[in-house]
C-alpha cells in the first residue's frame, strides 16, 4: 500500500510513500526497545547534550523544515517558522529542566527513608495530527526522551515528509539511532502497534473518534494514555472589557494556522453593549487578511490541509446562514482555500455553534450577562480551553471557575505552553 503527500495549494503530489508492512513495523519497534535499554541508563547530562544539539540543528535548518510544513499542509511560511522555533524552545526547555522535574521526592513516613522515584517506562507511541506537524511531535518526544523513554511516531498520512524529516534530524545528531522511529502505517495498523508488548504508553492528538478508538485499545491492554481531542473554545467579551485589545487578539485566536487549531477561539460570545463595536473592529481586521500561496511571506491565510476540509466547513457555514446567521464577509471556497468568514447573530441551534469549525470562520453570538455567557459556553460537547475578557480580574476568576473547560485565559488567547 502507498500513501501520498499532496500539496493543498495546487493539489500536486509532493511524494508517494510505501506503507510499512507489519513485519517491518515489529522489527522497528523491537529496535526501539533495544535502544531504550541503552538510552534509559544515560545520565540526564548526556541526554541533555544530545537534545540540545538536536535543537541547534533544527534551528540551523529552520527553512528546510518550515518549507516542508507549508508544502504538505498549507501553513503560511511565517507561521511554519514560528512553529519550528517553538519546537526548538520546547526541546531546550525539557533538556534544561528534566533533571529537576524528575528528581526523587522525599516523603514523610514511619520508615527511615521514603521517597518517590521517577523511572522511564519504555516506548511511548505518539499518534500525531497534521495541523501542527512539528510542534505536536516535539512536545511529546522532548519530555519523553529526557525522561529516558524512547518513542515511535505514527504521524498523519498527509505529512509523511515532516515525519521523516524529524526522524532524520534526530538520527543524524544522536549516537543512539533507535530513540525515535517513524512508522509509515495506516490507521488500521495502529491497533497492532498498541498491542505490541514493547509499547508502554500512548499519546494522541486528534479527533474525538480517533481518541476514543486509541483509548479503547490502550485500555484493553492496560496501557496509559494522554489524549488531546477536539475543541470549540469560547471567547467571552464582557461589557467592561478592553474591546480594542479583545478584537485584535481574537483575530490571532481564530485565524492562526488558517483556523485549523484545536484550541482556537471558535465561539465568540460578546456582551450586547459592546457587540457592534467588537464586530466592526474584527470585520476591519478580517478584511485585511491576505489569502494565498503559503510560501509567500505576506500570506496570512493558506489553504486548508485538504480540499474535503474546505467542503465540510462550507457545509456548516451554509446551513447556519440558512438558519439565520448573517454573513458579513467570506463564505466562499475554491478547492482547498476558504475565504476568511465572519458570521454574526449565531445561536446555539446552528451547526457552526454545535460543531467544531476547523478553518477560518469567525462566529459571533450576542449575550446580555455573564451568567448567560457561562450557560452558552457550557452548552458544548467540547471542553478544551477558553478565553474571557474583563477589566475586573477577580470577577474573571470567579466566572472562569464556572466554565466547564480545561483552561481559561483571562484577557489573553488560549495557547499551549
Amino acid at each position: 500500500m502507498k500513501t501520498k503527500s499532496i500539496n493543498p495549494t495546487d493539489n500536486s503530489i509532493i511524494k508517494e510513500y510505501n506503507l510499512y508492512p507489519d513485519q517491518t513495523v515489529n522489527k522497528m519497534i523491537k529496535d526501539c526497545h533495544e535502544g531504550f535499554l541503552l538510552w534509559k541508563h544515560l545520565s540526564f547530562d548526556k541526554r541533555k547534550d544530545i537534545l540540545l544539539r538536536i535543537a541547534q540543528k533544527l534551528k540551523d535548518d529552520i527553512e528546510e523544515h518550515a518549507k516542508m510544513i507549508s508544502l504538505e499542509m498549507g501553513k503560511p511560511i511565517k507561521e511554519s517558522r514560528a512553529e519550528v522555533e517553538k519546537c526548538v524552545w520546547v526541546i531546550e526547555y525539557y533538556a534544561e529542566n528534566a533533571s529537576d522535574f524528575l528528581k526523587p521526592e522525599t516523603i514523610n513516613s514511619n520508615y527511615l527513608d521514603s521517597y518517590i522515584q521517577y523511572d522511564p517506562i519504555g516506548i511511548v507511541l505518539g499518534v500525531m495530527p497534521w495541523n501542527f506537524p512539528y510542534w505536536q511531535v516535539f512536545r511529546f518526544i522532548a519530555p519523553s526522551l529526557m525522561a529516558g523513554n524512547t518513542c515511535v511516531l505514527k504521524h498523519a498520512s498527509n505529512v509523511s515528509g515532516c515525519a521523516l524529516l524529524i526522524e532524520e534530524l534526530i538520527n543524524n545528531i544522536s549516537e543512539h539511532k533507535s530513540i525515535l522511529k517513524t512508522l509509515l502505517i495506516s490507521s488500521s495498523q495502529v491497533e497492532n502497534v498498541i498491542k505490541n508488548p514493547y509499547i508502554k504508553a500512548v499519546t494522541l492528538t486528534g479527533s474525538e473518534y480517533a481518541g476514543s478508538e486509541v483509548a479503547m485499545r490502550a485500555g484493553k491492554e492496560i496501557k496509559k494514555t494522554v489524549l488531546e481531542l477536539g475543541g470549540s473554545d469560547c471567547f467571552i467579551v464582557l461589557d467592561d472589557a478592553d474591546v480594542s485589545m479583545a478584537a485584535k487578539t481574537a483575530i490571532s485566536a481564530r485565524f492562526l494556522n488558517s483556523g485549523q487549531s484545536c484550541i482556537a477561539g471558535k465561539r465568540f460570545l460578546v456582551h450586547e453593549t459592546v457587540y457592534d463595536d467588537f464586530v466592526n473592529k474584527v470585520k476591519k481586521y478580517i478584511g485585511k487578511l491576505k489569502m494565498g500561496d503559503p510560501l509567500l511571506e505576506n500570506t496570512d491565510i493558506g489553504p486548508l490541509a485538504k480540499s474535503k476540509f474546505s467542503e465540510e466547513l462550507n457545509t456548516l457555514v451554509q446551513s447556519s446562514i440558512k438558519k439565520g446567521a448573517k454573513c458579513l464577509l467570506g463564505a466562499k471556497m475554491k478547492d482547498a482555500f476558504y475565504e476568511p468568514t465572519l458570521l454574526i447573530d449565531v445561536n446555539e441551534k446552528m451547526d457552526v455553534f454545535k460543531c467544531e469549525t476547523f478553518g477560518p470562520v469567525f462566529c459571533v453570538s450576542k449575550i446580555s450577562s455573564a451568567e448567560e455567557a457561562i450557560k452558552i459556553a457550557n452548552n458544548s460537547d467540547y471542553g478544551l480551553g477558553g478565553s474571557l475578557w474583563t477589566k475586573d480580574i477577580e470577577k474573571g476568576k470567579q466566572i472562569a471557575t464556572q466554565i466547564e473547560t480545561g483552561a481559561v485565559f483571562i484577557n489573553g488567547m488560549t495557547k499551549s505552553d
